[in-house]
């Protein structure tokens, strides 16, 4: 699931471009609609060629309302930079555009609206190198611009085309198991209570979950989850969601804050972080400037403590240190947003780079700095988490090697992650950094035991008479080596997501059950096996009374015991002839096929296939013409 997100300046037609991807208009709000401009967001969805489900957040271009647009730009996979034919690059398209620059969003394409309004092809070859030149050294320098008209419905082909390539060429969202949802709307719905919705990241959600809502450690339970309008049994990471909240209060809730699993993340007021001051900005940042910080949904006031310098000018990159007035969430390598509270202007924005810093700092101890450039780098643990990205499952002593870290410093980081559950550790024993013992990075595990739950709920769709799939079949359906199949299934097994046997594998609570048709059919089988319990129907006889399925899904449970390719017994009688022969040996010694058939009173195709098969599992062996218990 991926987000993108529009930007550019008031009137370029970005909810008009949405409505013609989409059919949705955006302008959800009565004085939007009469204004005929987006203040809050908006947002609509559309389904590319691929199937593939695709957001969009339709943000304000107004520049009274630039405030909110950043509450909805920073979670976003691509941008859709729009620029009106009639009007060219504006003012609020180059404050956007540094937006998206500052944020480094990860891919984008230049929509060149209203092309209906310009007669002359030369006009708008005139713009798109106008275009080119107030993108160049941005994250868009490179981006394809598409020429569209909403109202002519032309280039929109071509446009949701390039999105799609776009899209395919940039990684999905990686599930980390620690998912944040800044909310960027919170409303109440008659007979469902409290919803919020905003754009999930690092991990999932799924119906049932406590969550814990920050700043303020409220906690709830998901009651339903929604994505593009449609019911979800699990949100993923990347989504547009919509969460139903039990057992919170909707005016405890505001725009900013984040829904999360309890004791997942904590709330900061002090940041470390690298600034860029944008080269257009008016004036430049002095230590204890007042500024408006923004990140994911949330905003804030606070007091900028520039380090190692008393002053940055337009331009300029630093670092500085964020005294914030009200808490927030917000992790290493979030991107972030100044603005100067008034009159408003975007200042400029950076990385996160230290979210919990033990304390204010000496503005000019080159140690700190020192520091922070090294914190930028990666911290240890991020450096072996890629490390084990990188080589998805390998041994301990593999990871480390891959990391490049010192034998102390990569011990750490095992530790570390390994407490934070961001490095699964496949086999018990020794975790030390020289060790064998296999390890995979959650974001992998989650993805292999989605992969492997995904093959038996298929599996049990497709054969529910059956007890599970092989596991020889599954392992090739994995691609996994034998260590690392059978090691994941083990854990797989210990967590009680599946049963495994030494032939099969299936969902913990898989059960055969079969339809009443198949039900009669088996009862009607097990009274022929009554009345001639030593004398059976034959294999194919069963199968043509009872169909191929339901005999192999009567084997699988145990209730019969086929001992050839045509001979099959009751479990109950099975194991008392059994019983009774063995019975006949320990008092005589040995014992005769004839002998057999004439104790059970039956044929000789009967005793023959059910001796050769105790020869076969070893509770007797050949003597001659006999048979005697085998040792």
């Amino acid at each position: 699931m991926r987000v993108i997100g529009t930007a550019g300046h008031v009137d370029h037609g970005k909810s008009t471009l949405i409505e013609a991807l989409t059919g949705i208009h955006p302008d959800r709000l009565k004085e939007e609609q009469a204004r005929e401009m987006t203040i809050e967001l908006g947002f609509g969805w559309l389904t590319l060629p691929s199937g593939e489900e695709v957001g969009i957040v339709d943000v304000p271009g107004h520049r009274d309302f630039i405030e909110n647009m950043l509450s909805g730009i920073s979670g976003i996979d691509a941008a859709l930079l729009v620029v009106a034919a009639n009007e060219g690059v504006m003012p609020q398209t180059k404050e956007h555009l540094a937006i998206l620059d500052l944020l480094q969003i990860p891919a984008g394409l230049i929509v060149l609206t209203k092309t209906d309004l310009a007669s002359d092809p030369g006009w708008l070859d005139l713009l798109e190198t106008d275009i080119r030149s107030a993108v160049r050294n941005t994250v868009l320098e490179d981006a394809q611009i598409v020429r569209v008209s909403a109202k002519n419905k032309t280039g929109l082909e071509k446009l949701i085309s390039s999105l799609q390539v776009l899209l395919q060429q940039k990684p999905t969202r990686l599930d980390i198991g620690r998912p944040r949802l800044p909310i960027d709307r919170v409303f109440s719905m008659s007979g469902f209570g409290t919803v919020v919705t905003g754009t999930l990241s690092d991990g999932h959600l799924s119906i049932g979950d406590e969550v814990e809502i920050l700043p303020g450690g409220s906690k709830g339970r998901i009651r339903g989850l929604q994505t593009h309008k449609k019911k979800e049994e699990k949100a993923l990471p990347g989504s547009r969601t919509a969460v139903n909240i039990s057992g919170v209060d909707m005016g405890s809730i505001r725009r900013g804050k984040v829904v999360t699993y309890p004791n997942q993340y904590q709330t900061t007021r002090r940041i470390d972080a690298r600034f860029r001051l944008l080269k257009d900005a008016s004036t430049s940042i002095k230590h204890g400037d007042e500024v408006k910080f923004f990140a994911g949904a949330s905003e804030t006031i606070a007091i900028v403590r520039l380090l190692g310098t008393e002053e940055l000018i337009a331009g300029e990159e630093g670092w500085i240190q964020l005294e914030l007035r009200e808490p927030l969430v917000t992790v290493r390598g979030d991107r972030y947003i100044l603005r100067r509270p008034s009159p408003g202007e975007t200042l400029g924005g950076g990385a996160v780079i230290d979210h919990q810093p033990k304390g204010r700092h000496k503005r000019f101890d080159k140690s700190v700095l020192k520091s922070l450039e090294s914190l930028a780098q990666g911290s240890p643990a991020e450096v072996l988490l890629e490390a084990a990205l990188s080589l998805h499952a390998a041994s301990l002593k593999e990871i480390v090697a891959k990391s490049r870290l010192d034998a102390a410093t990569a011990d750490a980081a095992v530790k570390e992650l390994t407490k934070t559950g961001q490095l699964v550790h496949l086999e018990a024993g020794d975790p030390g950094i020289q060790s064998d013992s296999l390890a995979i990075a959650l974001p992998d595990w989650n993805e292999l035991r989605g992969r492997v739950e995904n093959i038996l709920n298929t599996f049990h769709k497709q054969f529910p008479l059956r007890r599970g799939i092989p596991r020889e079949e599954m392992k090739s359906r994995l691609k996994l080596t034998a260590r690392i199949f059978n090691t994941a299934i083990k854990k797989l097994a210990e967590s009680n997501v599946l049963t495994d046997t030494r032939a099969a594998v299936s969902l913990t609570g898989h059960e055969i059950k079969f339809e009443a048709s198949q039900q009669v059919q088996v009862e009607e089988l097990m009274r022929r096996f009554e009345k001639t319990p030593y004398a059976t129907p034959s294999v194919r006889e069963c199968q043509a009374q009872a169909g191929e399925e339901v005999i192999n899904a009567l084997i699988e449970m145990g209730e019969l015991i086929p001992v050839s390719q045509d001979v099959i017994f009751r479990k109950k009688d099975y194991e008392e002839m059994v019983e009774r022969i063995r019975t006949a040996i320990q008092q005589k010694g040995r014992i005769t096929l004839a002998e057999v058939r004439d104790m059970l009173d039956t044929t000789r195709k009967y005793i023959q296939a059910l001796l050769e098969h105790m020869d076969a599992i070893g509770i007797t062996m050949r003597d001659g013409d006999a048979r005697k218990l085998k040792n």
